[in-house]
């Protein structure tokens, strides 16, 4: 890339940093998009709004090769963006980039799911998780990412943040599920979390191998 296409990519992606916070992205999506760009820059060395069909097409076919489909979406859906706000152009092949569609665990449960990983559940933590998720209406990522500080007892509620869409929420707190958190937190005592250890993908293993028995 010569001095004068490097300039040239330096303003457009300034511009398309503005252009995302413009259009309130939130800062783990404006990293993605913005990464989406330089990757591209980098893989042909020139400056992204010279790239044709072709390239665009040689790109993906390459990230296939190298990258998961979650990766490959988010530079597909950054790259849109791009060429949407910041040079104005359509992408209108972006139809040939399609993920495979995989079936996944519902962020939502119900209530005859939960009932059964209860009583299969062994361990206090995920008891006590699980009857959290059901009593709340709470998704997976929301009652991982509680903490003692998101509890109120005094109007018994919960400040539920960063849920879907990035919005925060107050829930109400049944009074058998603050004793079951009260219980269970003095078994690990953690200053912050209410469920520490706990990770998402180890979540998502058990319940597929509980949910796939009888």
């Amino acid at each position: 890339m010569n001095k004068l296409q490097a300039q040239r990519y330096h303003y457009l992606y300034e511009q398309h940093l503005i252009n995302l916070s413009l259009q309130g992205k939130r800062p783990s999506t404006i990293d993605a998009y913005a990464r989406a760009v330089r990757r591209i820059t980098q893989y042909f060395d020139q400056a992204p709004d010279t790239l044709t069909t072709a390239h665009l097409k040689q790109y993906f076919n390459n990230l296939i090769q190298t990258h998961s489909w979650s990766t490959i979406k988010l530079d597909r859906n950054g790259l849109q963006f791009f060429y949407r706000y910041t040079p104005d152009k359509q992408w209108e092949w972006l139809s040939i980039v399609k993920p495979p569609q995989i079936k996944r665990i519902p962020d939502i449960l119900t209530p005859s799911q939960i009932s059964h990983l209860i009583n299969q559940t062994k361990q206090l933590r995920y008891q006590v998780f699980f009857m959290t998720l059901y009593s709340m209406g709470l998704r997976l990522s929301e009652g991982l990412n509680l903490t003692i500080h998101d509890i109120d007892k005094s109007t018994m509620l919960v400040h539920v943040r960063d849920g879907k869409g990035g919005k925060d929420r107050m829930v109400p707190l049944p009074e058998v599920t603050l004793l079951a958190l009260r219980h269970y937190w003095k078994n690990h005592r953690h200053p912050r979390l209410l469920f520490p250890g706990c990770r998402q993908k180890q979540i998502h293993r058990w319940i597929k191998a509980v949910l796939k028995k009888p």
